[in-house]
């Protein structure tokens, strides 16, 4: 069973953005689908297992934006 949970990204300002984000995202274990949306810094992830929201935290600042708090 997939499971899905969305977060909100700052400092994103165009699709290379996108990527970075999508990328480091995309190399958490179980993560199956990472869907951006550029206007709203919405970030929606699909996996196998939920993930730990410090994972998301700590990918997101690898690609160089912040989450912001839940």
């Amino acid at each position: 069973m997939m499971t899905s949970s969305t977060y909100t990204v700052t400092g994103m300002t165009c699709e290379h953005c996108v990527s970075s984000v999508r990328e480091e995202i995309g190399e958490i274990r179980g993560v199956r689908e990472v869907a951006v949306d550029l206007p709203t810094g919405a970030v929606t992830v699909t996996s196998e297992t939920p993930v730990d929201d410090a994972d998301i935290r700590t990918a997101v600042e690898e690609a160089g934006y912040q989450l912001v708090a839940a």
